[in-house]
Parts: C-alpha cells; sequence; structure tokens
C-alpha cells in the first residue's frame, strides 16, 4: 500500500483558499499596510484553516534580517550558572522577545578565544545584541557598536559613553543608600567588599560607599576587591579579620559577597548585626536565605532584560530611543543591619 502524506501547506494554497493573489498572501505575511482590512481577514482565516506555517528564513531574507538576537555574557560557564543574576536577565529578555518575530541565542563568550565570539557577532549572524557583565578587557564589544546595534547591562569602561546603549541602575546611589543605613545604624568603623575594578559596577558601588562615608564625617577603615562570587566574600572578610581589622559596618558590592562575609563573620564568632551591621545590592536568593537575611538594595534584574530586549528591538527597527535607561531601585531592610 503506497503511503498517502498530506499535502503542506503553501503560500499557493493559502492564495487560493482566500481568493487572492499569492502576491496578497505574501503581502499580509509580511505585514504590509497597503492591503485592504477584509482581504487581511480572509488570508488569516485561511491561514488558521490550513495551519500554514511562513518560512521565517524567506522572510527573514528578504528583509535583510535574520531575526536572531545574541545574548553575551563575557564569563565562564561556571560564573554564568551559578549567578541568579545571570539567569533572571535572560528570562526578562525572553519574555519581552516572546511576543516579536526574534530568537534569543545565548553567546557565552570562550575564554580560551575571545575573538570568536566577536567573529561570530560581525559574520551577519544577528541583528544585534546585548552584552552583560561587562569587563574592561571586553572593550571589543563596545568597539562593535557602531556596526551592530547593541545594547548593555550595565556601564561599560570605554571612555566615550555617548553612543554606548545602556541599561543600569544608579550604582553610585545605590552602594550609597546601602552604606547610610549602616551609618544610620550608628557605625563608625566602616569596610567594604568591592566589586572587581575592571568594571563600571564595581567602580561605581564603591564610588558610591565612599560618598556616604566620607559625607557623615568618617574614614573608610578599609576595602578590599572581590570578585562578585560568595567564595569571594568569604575570602576578602577573611583577609580583613586576618589583617587585623574589627569593622562595626560593612558594605558588600553584591549579595553573594554579603553572603560569603556572612559565613567568615560565624566562623570568627563575630555577631550580625549586634557587633556588626551588613547590607549589600542585589535581591536574589543570596539576600533572601542567608543567615540573617541581608538587608539590601534591589535592582530587579528580570525588568533589566526586558528593557535591554526592547531597546534593543526598536534600534534593529529604526526607531529613536535613549542611550542611558536607568532603573529603578528598592531598599529592602532585613536583620542583618
Amino acid at each position: 500500500m503506497t503511503e498517502t502524506r498530506s499535502q503542506q501547506p503553501t503560500l499557493e494554497l493559502v492564495a487560493a483558499r482566500a481568493g487572492v493573489s499569492r502576491a496578497t498572501v505574501s503581502r499580509v505575511v509580511n505585514g504590509s499596510e497597503k492591503v485592504k482590512p477584509a482581504v487581511v481577514a480572509a488570508v488569516e482565516a485561511a491561514i488558521r484553516e490550513l495551519n500554514y506555517v511562513p518560512n521565517r528564513a524567506a522572510r527573514s531574507l528578504a528583509q535583510g534580517r535574520t531575526n536572531s538576537i545574541a545574548l553575551v555574557v563575557p564569563e565562564n560557564t561556571a560564573k554564568f550558572f551559578a549567578d541568579p543574576y545571570f539567569a533572571t536577565v535572560v528570562q526578562g529578555a525572553a519574555r519581552y522577545l516572546a511576543d516579536t518575530e526574534f530568537m534569543l541565542t545565548l553567546l557565552l563568550a570562550t575564554e580560551a578565544d575571545p575573538g570568536k565570539t566577536t567573529r561570530y557577532l560581525q559574520g551577519g549572524n544577528v541583528d544585534g545584541a546585548l552584552v552583560l557583565s561587562h569587563h574592561a578587557a571586553d572593550r571589543s564589544y563596545a568597539d562593535l557598536g557602531g556596526n551592530l546595534p547593541m545594547v548593555f547591562g550595565g556601564r561599560t569602561m570605554s571612555t566615550d559613553l555617548s553612543e554606548i546603549y545602556t541599561v543600569d541602575i544608579d550604582n553610585v546611589a545605590a552602594a550609597r543608600q546601602a552604606t547610610e543605613v549602616i551609618i544610620g545604624r550608628g557605625r563608625t568603623q566602616l569596610a567594604s567588599i568591592t566589586g572587581p575594578q575592571d568594571m563600571g559596577a564595581g567602580l561605581d558601588r564603591l564610588t558610591g560607599f565612599e560618598q556616604a562615608v566620607h559625607s557623615a564625617g568618617l574614614t573608610p577603615l578599609a576595602t578590599l576587591e572581590a570578585d562578585f562570587t560568595p567564595d569571594g566574600g568569604y575570602r576578602a572578610m577573611n583577609e580583613l579579620l586576618a589583617q587585623g581589622y574589627r569593622p562595626d559596618g560593612l558594605f558588600a558590592a553584591s549579595a553573594q559577597m554579603a553572603f560569603g562575609a556572612l559565613k567568615a563573620l560565624s566562623e570568627a564568632e563575630i555577631r550580625v548585626p549586634a557587633d556588626i551591621s551588613v547590607t549589600c545590592i542585589d535581591d536574589d536568593s543570596f539576600a533572601r536565605n542567608a543567615t540573617p537575611p541581608l538587608t539590601t538594595v534591589a535592582q530587579h534584574p528580570e525588568r533589566q532584560g526586558a528593557i535591554m530586549a526592547e531597546v534593543l528591538v526598536k534600534r534593529i527597527q529604526g526607531e529613536q530611543v535613549p542611550v542611558w535607561s536607568i532603573m529603578d531601585t528598592e531598599l529592602i531592610l532585613r536583620e542583618s543591619h
């Protein structure tokens, strides 16, 4: 017996069902505004009845687009999967793009050959890119901005920011606010575990800490750099204690580092908040599940991902958008201060 296969719906079959030309169906599928509403309704009804799926590859070729957006994370794979910030930003971007024609492609920049990602972006494989966790050594991504629409999640280390589209919080203000909470508790011996100083967020959060301390007429007791991870915060806190510092207030530039610092303080039998107040930035699982739970400034990374995707889509479509999009933050008071 010969197997009979059902006929795959085509543009011609849709045209015949709707009683219009193939060209008219093509115009409807591509969103042309030159087709009468009644004709559009007839074509759309035929598409539904036949379960026709447009050839997206052909449409993309005709439009000169790939309908693909890259999300670039210049971090190693282990850090990406361990940090809830990245997953939440990706979720926000993906949810926004779900209602568009664009697909999201995740690119973890290879450590062995960083130029591989740059070559991929330059090769016409995507219509634009979102870039997270940007370090000074990653300037090549910012330099691509003149040739490929890009949006950065966080301030880059480039000297000219006039054409670099960025979605971020005011990291200086956020760190200042978190530090002021500690000062408000009457603490005077203040230390900070800062983020990497080759990143905009790391630099700006240190600046905010220092501004708050100096505005209160105080002098920072100590600052130590770490890498936005729990292990980094743990090592930095232990190093501060080993150097003989006994702060009564600690601002950590991320919840993960604060989480690690709490472990070191517990092992040293230093009580939080009785002996030392601790605050940070990020309201993630590390902040909520710490012992005690961390007072923090929330930056809402899912919303950041959505705004980044929205700005990029508008740029790809030729719309005018602000170069800077600054998001609101929220102070969340918990037991650690």
